[in-house]
């Protein structure tokens, strides 16, 4: 029997650059192969059928890695947390291939645990089986609220019991397979220029283009600096529109090292991640961030941060000033994306200008003084909405079972009465429509760390993993 994945046409995009981006390397062989998920809904967009594609396929081709060759560990650098670090790379993980999807973009199979590399260093190039699941629910939950982010194709338990720093006794191992646009990330070029290549910086913006750019149109080779600005400039309003995205979501990557920021401005790489329980700008997922640089309210301008330090190695092939007419875009490209979807949680596609600014205001002013829960509040008003708020402003958000304390609901008196004069002019049908809005851009279930814990729980005590399907199936109905 043909396995499904070795069946498909991998496309050697990456590898056709040659040696000096990547090394080949092997896949670790590991003891056992459990197949713990497997996201079917990644499925049709590479042309394969769920109900044709069996377990033992996902095994055969991301547990056991047969099949594909060669696997490819990327080069890279990047700053972190500020400071320059030219000892990094794929330390476990590599590219496993690359394929072309039925709407014909390009995507690339990335591997996370799957054994050390040249760019382990002194670590063991493995996953733990909770640093999977973690992914797996935070890609899943990212991408159905609206997130430009990788997801996983497949979780597989591999059998080997891993030591780690901060825990008392050995945890489980796993392998994850990405479902992602690009491996290419801005410290791929960094370490181009800490080696002084603009040949090679060259080379592989041609290639970025190529691929993953496709509305900038092909220049003579005199022109070629007219295409990369504009590249650059796309780069920035990418980022700009995944910024806001995070914010709107709630959402604390937690490391926003220039190492962990996609060329295509897509979000990946999922460790410490957290979702804000309530609205605090100063909220920081990883313990180890000491100084809040990248805590939740800094995220935009440490996007912005990271594009600008970009330009240093861009810099050997596109004029500065170029680029700087392109960053200075970013606020006005991250406010109109942030609004907008802000704007869209709230139940509105649009409003009048001051009358939008007035009410994220307003709404962002209630979350942050009252420390309601930020997902609860928007999952409750899709709950509550009723078309009687049109005509009752005493009606709107009156729920007392949501208030937790009688402050709460008193202060909710400015964004209410703005709510009530915003009905006004609304049609039954529209407001039939904003309903429905809401609902889909405010899923009950928030993937908050309570939640991951007890879906966690059951899996190592008992290993059931009953409460982590349900939770994968609510975060993909957007329950």
């Amino acid at each position: 029997m043909i396995d499904m994945f070795l069946s498909l046409n991998y496309e050697p995009a990456l590898e056709s650059l040659g040696y000096d981006y990547f090394d080949e390397v092997a896949a670790a062989e590991f003891p056992r192969h459990i197949l713990r998920f497997r996201n079917d809904q990644l499925l049709p967009r590479i042309g394969l059928n769920p109900q044709d594609t069996n377990d033992q396929d996902f095994i055969q081709a991301f547990g056991k890695f047969q099949g594909v060759r060669p696997f490819l560990a990327l080069r890279y650098h990047g700053y972190q947390f500020g400071e320059y670090n030219p000892r990094l790379g794929d330390g476990r993980g590599f590219l496993y291939g690359q394929v072309r999807g039925i709407d014909g973009e390009l995507y690339d199979f990335g591997t996370k645990g799957s054994g050390t590399t040249p760019y382990s260093r002194t670590a063991d190039g493995r996953l733990t089986l909770k640093g999977g699941v973690r992914e797996v629910l935070a890609a899943e939950a990212l991408h159905h609220l609206g997130v430009l982010t990788s997801r996983c194709l497949s979780l597989i338990e591999t059998g080997e019991q891993l030591w780690r720093g901060d825990e008392p006794s050995p945890t489980r191992s796993s392998v994850i397979v990405r479902f992602s646009r690009s491996h290419i990330r801005f410290g791929t070029f960094e370490r181009l220029h800490y080696f002084k290549r603009p040949d090679l910086i060259k080379k592989l913006l041609d290639h970025v283009i190529e691929q993953y750019y496709p509305s900038i149109i092909p220049l003579k080779e005199d022109k070629k600096q007219e295409q990369y600005a504009q590249f650059y400039a796309e780069l920035v309003e990418r980022v700009a529109r995944l910024a806001a995205q995070w914010m709107a979501a709630g959402f604390c990557h937690a490391v926003l090292n220039t190492d962990n920021m996609s060329i295509t401005g897509e979000s990946f790489d999922y460790g410490p991640f957290a979702f804000i329980p309530t609205y605090d700008p100063k909220f920081t997922a990883a313990y180890f961030d000491y100084y809040r640089r990248y805590s939740y309210g800094n995220q935009p301008g440490i996007c912005q941060l990271n594009l600008e330090m970009l330009q240093q190695p861009l810099g050997m092939v596109i004029p500065t000033s170029e680029m700087e007419a392109g960053l200075a875009e970013f606020g006005k490209h991250y406010y109109r994306n942030y609004r907008h979807l802000m704007l869209n949680k709230l139940g509105f596609e649009q409003l009048p200008e001051s009358e939008e600014s007035e009410l994220l205001r307003l709404t962002i002013q209630f979350l942050q003084d009252t420390q309601v829960g930020y997902h609860a509040f928007f999952a409750e008003l899709a709950q509550q909405f009723d078309k009687s708020w049109r005509d009752d402003v005493t009606q709107i958000m009156s729920r007392e079972s949501f208030w937790e304390s009688d402050a709460q609901y008193s202060s909710l008196a400015d964004w209410r009465n703005l709510y009530h004069h915003l009905l006004q002019n609304l049609s039954v049908d529209q407001l039939k429509d904003m309903s429905a809005l809401l609902r889909d851009k405010n899923p009950h279930t928030a993937l908050l760390r309570p939640v991951i814990e007890a879906v966690w729980e059951p899996i190592t005590q008992e290993d059931n993993w009953e409460p982590f399907y349900e939770l994968i199936s609510k975060l993909q109905a957007k329950q």
